[in-house]
C-alpha cells in the first residue's frame, strides 16, 4: 500500500540517558529496558523501529515503556545495517538497494524469535507491537493470535493490504497530516479495510506534523515536541486497555 521515501530517511537526533542495555537473542542484538523493581513484567512492548534501529531515540521510548511497567524490548530488524543521521542528505544512502537487503525474509525470523523468547524464555503473558515507519508493516504482518495481542503503530510505510486485511486483534495507528508516504487516501483505504475485518482500531491524525514525527521530531520545536508526546500517549493508553 506504501513504500519508503525520502522523509524516511530524515529527522532528528534525541538525547538522553538511556537505563535499558543491549544483549542477545539468538545471533542479534535487542535492547532491554525493564520495569523498575520487576524482573520479571508479565506484559511487553516490543518496538520494532525505523530504518535508524537500536539508536538513542528508540532506545528512549522503550525506556519510556519500561518505566510505565512493560518490560519493553528492541529487536535489531536492520541486520546490523542502520542507518545514521545525516547519511541520506550526505548521499550516502541507495534507498532501493537497502531496501533490497532489508526485506520481511530478513526481518520476520528476528521479530518470530523475539516474540518465543519472550513468551517461552521469559514467561511473557500478554505481547505490544510499536512500529514506526519502516517497523510498521512488521507489526500489521504479526498481528495474530498467539503471536501479537495488540499492535500500535505511527507514521507507517510499507503497509500491504493483504496483510492489513487479515489482522486478528486490535491496531492503532498516528498519522501525521503531511505524509507523502501514508497519504489521506492511504488513510481512508487503510479504514475501509479495518472496518472488514472486525478488530477494534483507531486511527488519530496529528495535524500540522510531517512524516516521522513521533520518532525523530525537532524537539525544539513545542508544537513536535507535544504531538510526539501525545503520540506516544496515544500507544500507551491503548495497551493499557487491550493488554
Amino acid at each position: 500500500m506504501t513504500g519508503l521515501g525520502a522523509c524516511c530517511f530524515t529527522g532528528f537526533k534525541h538525547e538522553g540517558e538511556i537505563s535499558g542495555e543491549v544483549k542477545k537473542i539468538g545471533n542479534f542484538s535487542t535492547y532491554f529496558s525493564y520495569p523498575k523493581n520487576n524482573p520479571s513484567p508479565s506484559k511487553a512492548i516490543i518496538i520494532l523501529s525505523d530504518i535508524y534501529g537500536i539508536m538513542i531515540n528508540s532506545q528512549l521510548v522503550a525506556d519510556d515503556f519500561a518505566r510505565n511497567g512493560y518490560l519493553a524490548v528492541i529487536p535489531d530488524i536492520v541486520d546490523n545495517e542502520p542507518l545514521q543521521f545525516g547519511d541520506y542528505e550526505a548521499g550516502k544512502v541507495d534507498i532501493p538497494t537497502w531496501l533490497a537487503r532489508h526485506g520481511p525474509e530478513t526481518v520476520y525470523p528476528n521479530v518470530e524469535a523475539t516474540i518465543k523468547h519472550l513468551r517461552e524464555e521469559l514467561g511473557v503473558k500478554s505481547i505490544g507491537t510499536v512500529g514506526y515507519c519502516f517497523g510498521a508493516r512488521f507489526v500489521v504482518r504479526f498481528l495474530k493470535k498467539g503471536q501479537v495481542d495488540a499492535g500500535y503503530t505511527a507514521h507507517p510505510t510499507n503497509i500491504q493490504s493483504d496483510e492489513l486485511a487479515s489482522i486478528e486483534g486490535p491496531l492503532s495507528i498516528a498519522a501525521a497530516e503531511i505524509d507523502q508516504i501514508w497519504t489521506r487516501e492511504a488513510r481512508y483505504a487503510s479504514e475501509d479495510l479495518l472496518i472488514k475485518t472486525r478488530q477494534p482500531y483507531q486511527i488519530n491524525v496529528y495535524g500540522g506534523v510531517h512524516h516521522g514525527f513521533a520518532a525523530r521530531a525537532d524537539l525544539s520545536n513545542a508544537h513536535l515536541k507535544r504531538s510526539k508526546e501525545l503520540a506516544f500517549l496515544q500507544a500507551l493508553n491503548w495497551f493499557q486497555y487491550y493488554l
